[in-house]
This record gives C-alpha cells, structure tokens and sequence, in this order.
C-alpha cells in the first residue's frame, strides 16, 4: 500500500508530461471498479456525490464531502485521488485553507478550488477573492508532510459568461498564484482549449464534452488532464433508468443482460 507521500508524489508527476484522464467515481464501489480499469488516478464529483444522497449539486455539507473524500480514497487503494471541494464551503480565504487542510487530512492527494460564489446575483467571485482564495489553498499546502495538487477553477462558461479573455486572466493569476492545474470547466471548442493552454504554465485539465474533445486532439492542444465531471456517474444513472423503462413498460427483462457479473463484481470488491 503507497504511502500519502508516495501517492502525492505519483499525482503531481502526472501533471508534469503527457497526458492523463482522471474519471471521477461518484461512490466507494465506482472508486473500486476505476481503480480496477487502470485509470492513474481519480477524482470526486460534487454533483455525482450529491446524487447518491438523492440531492441536487452544491447541497451537501463540508463534513459530508469529507467522509465521502474518506471513501473514495480508501476505496482507490494505491490510485491518488484528487477532491471535488466546489467553492470550498466559504468565501472567504480563511475558509478555503481550511477546507483544503481538513481534505487533506482525508487521504486525497488534490484538490479543486472555484471561483464560482453560489450566489445568483453575482456568481463569480471578483478577481481579485478569487485569486486570493488559491493563494489561501496553495499556502495551505505548504504546510502539509505530502505533495498535494490544487486545482484552480474559473467558471465562467458554467455560469453564462462566455468571456474567454476574462477565463484566461483569472487562470492566469490562478497559475502565478500557485495552482498545480487550472481548469475552466465546459470551454467551447478546441481553438480555445488550445489558447488556454498557450496561456497558462502549468498543467491544463478540461472537461471532456464536444465530439472533438478526444485524448488525441486535446493531447494536441496541449491537455495535460481530462476529467469527465458526473459524467460516469449520468451514464450509470442513465442504464439504471431505461433498464426500470423496460420493465415497467414491456414487462421484459433484457436490459439486465447487460449488467457486469455477479462473480466479476464481487472480485473487484474484495
């Protein structure tokens, strides 16, 4: 079993060549079962956590994540896993850096910071808190006995502002702050995938969505990290409801021959 060093140490050398995908299980058992498949590494998703509790996003408690951090983490075995932390439960400074210490503690090797404030009216933080906020983070970590990944968010396009200009300053100010990554959830297309990774000097992870977003093109673009969002956990929601389609409406059966095994299952979860 690696060590929280060890697998601190593994996280951060991934950022720095090639390019990886990090999917993000939603529960223990989907850690288990991504583990299993090879990914390098894994992250939380907020969302996807929040529906295992039959809740929206951004409804579940900072103490909540931290025992699903727990999970997760346990569950991935020797795999670093990076935490989904949303806002970090606060606005302010002081808020983040003890969201980040207390993750930390958990056993994930990373975690994200955003910029997104949850308030309606003004959903994204000014420059100048949200800069500050990462810099709270990253100075967090300098404390901490393990190489530890903040992840640095601007989230403009989740938000209806459509300014890539802005996106790259704040990922910018982001990098110089100190974030390991950057990432702005849901960009457009690959020209500006490829200008925000012209941009920025440190590692880029985007969200995989267009057709066009393969490994190989955002490889090209200069991707250094591919994550899925609850994109898995959609997937796994979305088999589950059309297989209770099929039985409620034709009284038949056969979506459950695509089920994984019993006996594979129950491998994986030994």
């Amino acid at each position: 079993m690696l060590t929280q060093t060890e697998k601190g140490e593994k996280f951060r050398a991934l950022h720095a060549s090639g390019i990886f995908v990090i999917p993000n299980p939603w529960d223990a058992g989907s850690a288990r079962l991504l583990a299993a498949a090879g990914f390098p590494a894994l992250a939380t998703t907020s969302s996807g956590f929040a529906f295992t509790l039959g809740r929206r996003d951004n409804q579940t408690s900072r103490d909540e994540n931290m025992q699903h951090c727990h999970a997760i983490a346990a569950a991935a075995g020797d795999v670093p896993v990076s935490a989904d932390l949303a806002k970090c439960f606060g606005d302010s400074p002081d808020a983040v850096a003890e969201t980040i210490r207390l993750a930390a503690e958990t056993g994930v090797v990373g975690a994200s910071v955003e910029d997104a404030s949850g308030d309606t009216a003004h959903p994204i933080y000014d420059h100048a808190l949200a800069v500050e906020r990462v810099m709270a983070a990253v100075e967090a970590t300098r404390n901490l006995a393990f190489p530890f990944v903040v992840t640095a968010r601007a989230e403009n396009f989740l938000h209806g502002r459509r300014d890539l200009d802005d996106t790259l300053r704040r990922l910018q100010a982001f990098a110089s702050a100190g974030a390991g990554c950057v990432y702005a959830p849901s960009l457009p297309d690959l020209a500006a995938v490829r200008e925000v990774c012209q941009g920025v000097p440190c590692a880029v992870n985007v969200l995989a969505g267009p057709a066009d977003f393969t490994v190989a093109a955002l490889k090209e673009a200069g991707v250094r990290r591919i994550s899925v969002g609850s994109g898995v956990s959609r997937v796994a929601y979305g088999a589950l409801m059309r297989a209770a389609a099929e039985i409620r409406d034709r009284g038949t059966f056969q979506s459950l021959a695509e089920a994984i095994p019993f006996a594979e299952i129950s491998k994986l979860m030994e």
